[in-house]
């Protein structure tokens, strides 16, 4: 068994033990597959994380940057109040169209609003607070991503950002790639950032080798 192989097996296990079954996210996957949309949405269990991180911050208001399919996007509404909010950032209007199906199809249309465009542009049309910010989208734009997180958010706020690792990737000082190098940029204004505490893990599963930044807005 490959290592991948065993990835993927513990992955399997974990969901089947500890995540019930979902028809409203398998059907949110399946859409997103049957369009041809890149099967790159984050693991059940993953996102499972941010709905759970997302709660025990006790979030009304939630900004996604990189909407895909919609599948996290349906996690993270699952975990607001009745009166909550998501916004959610898309580029690409046919990955928007699906993800509009999917998170209605959920019962959340009313809870999520899908922004279409380059989100560099959409960013500077919202007004924050939001109490939880999850980036999931180019790689090379983490650093202006980050900056306007900051913009967006209060003390108190959870900043989480997504394939920070890219199978070890970050780590190696031959890649410049743009994705490895906004990355490392944006680590560096973490690093320099004064009102935030922050630390990154690296994971393992059925995407492969990854991991995330986690951020918390503390002045």
């Amino acid at each position: 068994m490959s290592d991948q192989q065993l990835w993927t097996a513990v992955d399997d296990y974990l969901v089947s033990a500890l995540l019930p079954p979902d028809p409203a996210l398998d059907d949110a996957l399946r859409r997103a597959t049957d369009a041809g949309l890149p099967e790159i949405a984050v693991a059940p269990n993953q996102g499972r994380l941010l709905n759970l991180i997302a709660r025990v911050r006790g979030a009304r208001r939630v900004l996604e940057i990189g909407t895909l399919g919609g599948y996290s996007t349906i996690w993270l509404a699952r975990a607001l109040p009745q009166d909550g909010r998501v916004v959610t950032l898309e580029f690409d209007p046919r990955h928007a169209a699906v993800a509009r199906e999917n998170i209605a199809a959920a019962g959340l249309a009313g809870v999520v609003e899908v922004l279409v465009g380059p989100a560099l542009e959409t960013l500077p049309t919202l007004t924050g607070p939001f109490d939880v910010v999850f980036v999931d989208a180019d790689k090379d734009n983490n650093p202006a991503y980050f900056e306007w997180a900051m913009r967006l958010t209060a003390p108190g706020s959870v900043i989480i950002i997504d394939n920070v690792v890219r199978g070890g990737r970050v780590a190696d000082p031959d890649d410049t790639s743009p994705a490895v190098v906004g990355t490392r940029r944006m680590h560096e204004l973490i690093r320099a950032e004064s009102r935030v505490a922050a630390t990154a893990v690296q994971t393992v599963g059925e995407k492969g080798h990854d991991g995330f930044t986690l951020v918390y807005r503390e002045a």
